[in-house]
């Protein structure tokens, strides 16, 4: 089964997907915003930069969309059925990076948190998330 686009329509639809300031990235930082804390973003010093960088807590969050973070179990990730060699080989990449890269912050002290896509997706579970978030944040190392 062939792409249902030509190379040049694929090439646009693939370059407008966003790097940083995704709708969850704005979410998860105009909370913690709200709820008193001040931070980082995407800093360039740390290893992978992470999304937000609280320095007075000493902790990084990482703010993953499901698709490109191959989050497993999750109804956001399926593997797209054409060109599946490639995929695999980027999506395992992806992962292989964000655990490297995490072994490497956990070992300059920073604490790593997680957010993923689809935690943030139905208001209800958006807030049990955020507020989880802050609570972990504020947890001492």
């Amino acid at each position: 089964m062939g792409d249902c686009f030509s190379l040049a329509k694929r090439s646009k639809i693939m370059s407008s997907i966003k790097a940083k300031d995704t709708k969850s990235e704005l979410l998860v930082r105009s909370y913690l915003f709200r709820h008193g804390f001040r931070f980082r973003v995407n800093d360039k010093r740390l290893v992978g930069r992470p999304d937000i960088v609280l320095p007075k807590y000493k902790t990084v969050v990482f703010i993953n969309g499901c698709f490109w973070h191959a989050h497993q179990g999750c109804k956001y990730f399926t593997l797209p059925k054409t060109n599946r060699p490639f995929w695999e080989q980027k999506l395992a990449k992806n992962r292989e990076r964000d655990q490297r890269v995490c072994a490497q912050l956990l070992e300059k002290g920073y604490r790593v948190l997680v957010v993923w896509e689809c935690e943030l997706s139905p208001p209800t579970k958006r807030e049990e998330t955020l507020n989880g978030l802050v609570n972990e944040i504020w947890q001492s190392p």
